[in-house]
């Protein structure tokens, strides 16, 4: 346990401090010249520090396992907390940068987030909230300190953040001032508590901001969907309070009303269905949009277990595929037909493409959302918003697949900011690395095709043959010129 708190000594101390001590003496050690100029040791890295923490062992009993963990969550707040200075000083280091070259003041800034999110492996979007949040509370100096000390980990820091996010620099300092006082007690709250506590003083400080936040959340109500586990998914819905309870009521009203009427299904099972019926207007659900459901020839006629790929949500099992595939009866029966893609056999790259035109025609734009499935960013999983040009188009970059990839729209406007530069390299399938403006590399490769076998490194566009995949869409109208092939009778 010393050694853990020895690593935040290493981490906290300043960096001449570490090395004060006097040398053990020795009897071969020959005197330093009067006039020689002291040697300054180097300070120690993020790497002596890691170094030092993977050679503490984990303790023997219970009461030291739980003393270790203690220390190391300590650790990470601590770390959190330096992680944080870093985000601050590199945002102000670039936007200096940035201003010597010229750039507009309401433009400085641009991409350094991005640069954090590739740094921390995560999405751009987290990057930003990560940026905004050390920028925050490195002004708040009473939770700051809270935060390196370990009474308050990142997401408590983040709840008091965000409940005094809408006051200003003043007010907000004079909340953390109030709060300091019982940081003790604060350690000790749960997430409700503490965001109750951090809101009576916001509201406090200043009614008139908190009351105006209420006001503009309204504008931005929203809808999401994100997966989840067992072929599932979560649709919310972001509504003012009272739309939001009337809606629940409606849907919970009409599911007692079914089950008293002898319906055998559950009551959330029933408010699940008719949601749905209500939006889509159809009771199964899906009529009327594409669902591009990517499998193998043999998952969908050999029963295959090769799973298939739903995009917009991933990967899922085959007979659940075949199930989506294959549904629909009667008067709700779905328009299906097959749509030929190829992939190499070796690698599972799509066949390419070429278009000398400056947009990216329907066809291949299809083609990109297929094989890249969410915006091609490393650690970015949004949706593809753009269809961008690797290298672009005014620099000589041809409009095909293998200089196309797909982007959500902030890495896509991200991308095009002084310092940013992308290419297509070797990969085991359609690979670009991305160079920051501070010289580091990042690559990102697209995903695995169901049925591709994942091989070694190869060049892009590799392999002689193709294998047949098999994409489902509904709607045919949407594309009359190409025609459906016959539903499998079962």
């Amino acid at each position: 346990m010393e050694a853990v708190v020895g690593t935040a000594a290493v981490l906290e101390a300043e960096p001449q401090a570490l090395f004060t001590a006097d040398p053990p003496h020795s009897t071969f050690a020959a005197p330093a010249p009067r006039d020689a100029l002291p040697v300054r040791p180097a300070a120690p890295s993020i790497g002596d520090v890691l170094a030092l923490l993977r050679s503490v062992p984990l303790a023997v009993d219970g009461a030291g396992m739980i003393d270790q963990m203690r220390g190391l969550e300590d650790l990470k707040c601590l770390a959190g907390a330096r992680q944080a200075d870093a985000a601050v000083a590199f945002d102000l280091q670039q936007r200096r940068e940035q201003a010597a070259a010229g750039v507009p003041a309401d433009e400085q800034g641009a991409g350094v987030a991005a640069q954090i999110a590739l740094a921390r492996r995560e999405s751009p979007a987290r990057g930003s909230r990560s940026l905004g949040l050390a920028k925050t509370v490195t002004g708040m100096p009473h939770t700051f300190a809270a935060f390196r000390a370990g009474l308050l980990n990142e997401w408590r820091v983040t709840l008091v953040v965000k409940e005094t996010i809408c006051l200003s620099v003043e007010d907000r300092a004079g909340v953390d001032e109030e709060l300091a006082a019982d940081t003790g007690a604060l350690d000790g709250m749960g997430d409700k508590a503490l965001v109750a506590a951090v809101r009576a003083g916001a509201y406090r400080r200043d009614p008139a901001s908190v009351a105006k936040r209420a006001a503009r959340a309204v504008t931005e109500r929203s809808v999401s969907l994100r997966p989840a586990p067992d072929t599932m998914t979560y649709l919310t819905a972001l509504l003012p309070v009272a739309q939001g309870v009337a809606a629940y009521t409606a849907l919970a009203k009409d599911a007692d009303t079914a089950r008293s009427a002898g319906d055998d299904r559950s009551r959330g099972q029933v408010m699940a269905d008719t949601l749905v019926e209500r939006v889509t207007g159809t009771p199964g659900g899906i009529s009327g949009v594409q669902i591009q459901l990517v499998m193998t020839d043999r998952t969908l006629l050999e029963a295959d277990a090769e799973p298939a790929r739903l995009p917009g949500y991933g990967t899922i099992p085959a007979a659940v595929a075949r199930g989506i595939a294959l549904a629909g009866s009667g008067e709700n029966e779905l328009s299906l037909w097959v749509r030929r893609l190829y992939a190499a056999p070796g690698n599972g790259e799509l066949v390419a493409m070429d278009s000398k035109a400056l947009f990216f025609p329907a066809g291949l734009k299809r083609f990109l959302q297929v094989r890249d499935d969410t915006c091609h960013t490393p650690y970015c999983d949004a949706p593809i918003r753009h269809h961008d040009h690797v290298i672009a188009w005014y620099a000589g970059g041809p409009t095909s697949s293998g200089n196309g990839q797909g982007l959500c729209e902030a890495c896509n406007h991200t991308k095009e900011t002084p310092g940013w530069t992308a290419k297509q390299t070797v990969g085991p399938r359609h690979t670009v690395a991305t160079t920051t403006p501070t010289g580091h590399t990042y690559h990102s490769t697209a995903p695995p095709l169901p049925g591709a076998t994942v091989t070694a490194m190869s060049t892009p566009m590799e392999g002689a043959g193709v294998v047949p995949l098999l994409s489902r869409v509904a709607n045919r109208a949407a594309h009359p010129r190409q025609p459906p092939v016959p539903q499998p009778r079962r």
